[in-house]
């Protein structure tokens, strides 16, 4: 069993327990900064949406940041009952955690979110099925924060706003633009 930190918000500081899992690797400290600081330190009243949630680094670090709303979908069942774990330790009431797989998720999901964290474990190389099922839960303008193996090249309506890269992961944060292409 790891601990990581929550970095911003009102849950800045905490530590939160995250199970020693095949292929979990949580969101380093110093990416989850720099993530942060393209979004804007203040999530007040966004929906986010963490798919392949794992150690829920990502959408434990939004809803501390004022997220109105947070989903996290994780599929292994036992890193779903620590993220479970670590929601009621924070006292966390605006996070939802589903046990499930991200598509199936995506599939039966009425609800739309303005940022999503997508980081699906490097060997499945889901991002592009996952990008191309994202955009019916998507609001106008929403982010999505990619984290893979290499960057993702993405075509109108999707924007690349930024790009950088730790180590052997490449991380993006892209934009729907819904409204692009229509009169």
């Amino acid at each position: 069993m790891g601990r990581l930190r929550v970095i911003g918000g009102m849950y800045r500081s905490r530590l939160l327990r995250v199970p020693a899992r095949p292929g979990l690797r949580p969101t380093p400290d110093r990416v989850r900064e720099t993530l942060f600081n393209w979004l804007g330190q203040n999530l007040n009243g966004l929906a986010c949406l963490d798919l392949f949630a794992g150690s829920g680094a990502l959408g434990f670090e939004a809803a501390s940041r004022g997220a109105a709303r947070v989903v996290m979908v994780e599929k292994d069942r036992a890193a779903a009952a620590e993220l479970e774990r670590n929601r009621a330790a924070l006292g966390a009431t605006q996070v939802t955690i589903v046990s499930g797989d991200a598509e199936d998720y995506l599939a039966g999901e009425r609800g739309c979110f303005d940022v999503v964290f997508l980081d699906p474990p490097f060997r499945q190389n889901a991002v592009p099925a996952i990008l191309g099922k994202l955009p019916p839960r998507l609001e106008p303008d929403a982010r999505v924060y990619v984290e893979s193996d290499a960057p993702v090249e993405v075509a109108a309506p999707w924007a690349e706003l930024k790009r950088a890269r730790a180590g052997q992961v490449s991380y993006q944060l892209l934009q729907w633009n819904a409204n692009e292409g229509q009169l």
